[in-house]
């Protein structure tokens, strides 16, 4: 080699899809693939079933490689699903929908200082970020009331303290604007280049991680005080949205759940169960599940389309007769059901790929979205308009 041709590239890491055939994958998603699997020091790429095209980089993915590359996490670092018990006389969908608590009010540290939920909170905030702490957050984030249906491991449910019948709160946020900041103050200086200090990132990063726990924490007990129940330990909280070292690499997940011996809720729609599983996926899936059913359509697909097929009234009752409780029009179609992919057919991809085992499905009675201002209000137009289309 002439001492002044460049070093040759490595060639591009490999990539695997944990889908079958029939399974829902779009090709821009596994493009995006393909483009992570280029980048310098990738060492394997691997597809959950429930992949679909982010910004910048798939997202049901966990990507190993041995540079460090922020943006493969995204801006929601710490985003996660934890699954609380939660003890109820009566549970009425149409009664408890009404008692949920405004979850788009930040507690204030200061101003709510008499806020029983703060009893959750054991030492300091993380990176004492106290913005936004208890508010949920727009996108697929939910606080939802649950019961659980079907058992299909009564051992392991028995062990998690969960039997048929019982109902639990499932709690899907993240940092929000914590790891916002973190991601923009790295793409200002580096955009989606590696992190030339790989320890700083990830000194941030965690912070965010934990702040996404706790903050999954508040949500759960600001619901549980509000609905006349005291608060409990969750039985589940993992996250599917962090870069962790691994075997002397980075493993980077956005999307996807850690699948190593964890306990994993894979979420399901608005109108679905959602999935509690017993994860034990190995190296080729790079230690990983999938998180959720997956969005099938972009959010301005989904809005343009559920807008033509549903009424509101229609959405804000599910077909497994739970209330969607949303103030936000736009948000309700954005998030219809009929967005996501069948949570059945990604449930039956971990299973047929050995990845996962079915303990128990969640079946919603109660999701909270945003506030509800009532059936009769309407967002203003113009607002409308500027955010229609937006991812």
């Amino acid at each position: 080699m002439s001492q002044h041709q460049p070093p040759r590239r490595s060639a591009p890491a490999t990539v695997a899809v944990f889908a079958s055939p029939t399974s829902w994958i779009e090709s821009d998603a596994l493009a995006q693939c393909q483009q992570v699997a280029a980048l310098d020091g990738m060492i394997h790429v691997a597809a959950m079933p429930d992949l679909h095209p982010g910004k910048g980089a798939p997202i049901g993915a966990a990507m190993a490689s041995t540079v460090l590359y922020p943006f493969l996490v995204g801006s929601d670092i710490g985003c996660g699903i934890a699954v609380f018990p939660i003890r109820l006389k009566r549970a009425v969908p149409e009664r408890l929908a009404a008692r949920f608590p405004d979850l788009d009010r930040p507690l204030d540290p200061e101003a709510d200082a008499d806020d029983p939920a703060w009893a959750v909170v054991a030492g300091d905030i993380p990176a004492g970020h106290a913005e936004g702490l208890g508010t949920v957050g727009r996108g697929n984030h939910f606080v939802e009331l649950a019961r659980v249906g079907t058992v299909f491991e009564p051992g392991h449910a028995s062990r998690l303290g969960l039997d048929a019948g019982d109902l639990v709160l499932v709690v899907h946020s993240g940092s929000r604007g914590l790891g916002e900041r973190i991601l923009r103050a790295h793409t200002e200086a580096h955009g989606a280049g590696p992190a030339p200090d790989p320890a700083a990132y990830l000194a941030a990063h965690d912070e965010a991680v934990r702040w996404g726990s706790l903050n999954r924490r508040l949500l759960a007990a600001r619901v549980a005080h509000a609905l006349g129940t005291e608060p409990t330990e969750p039985v589940v909280d993992q996250c599917h949205n962090l870069v962790e070292v691994r075997d002397g690499a980075y493993l980077h997940r956005k999307g996807a759940a850690p699948g190593d011996g964890r306990d994993v809720l894979v979420a399901g729609t608005r109108g679905t169960p959602s999935y509690l599983v017993a994860a034990h996926a190995g190296p080729d899936a790079n230690h990983s599940v999938a998180h959720g059913a997956g969005r099938k359509m972009s959010h301005a697909d989904a809005l343009r389309r559920s807008r033509a097929k549903h009424t509101v009234e229609e959405l804000r009752r599910t077909p497994v007769g739970s209330l969607v409780v949303c103030g936000d029009r736009q948000l309700l179609f954005e998030e219809a059901p009929t967005a996501y992919k069948r949570i059945e057919r990604v449930i039956a991809d971990l299973v047929d790929h050995d990845l996962a085992t079915p303990v128990a499905t969640t079946v919603p009675l109660v999701t909270y979205k945003t506030p509800d201002v009532g059936p009769t209000a309407r967002p203003d137009r113009r607002d409308d308009r500027r955010r229609r289309g937006k991812p």
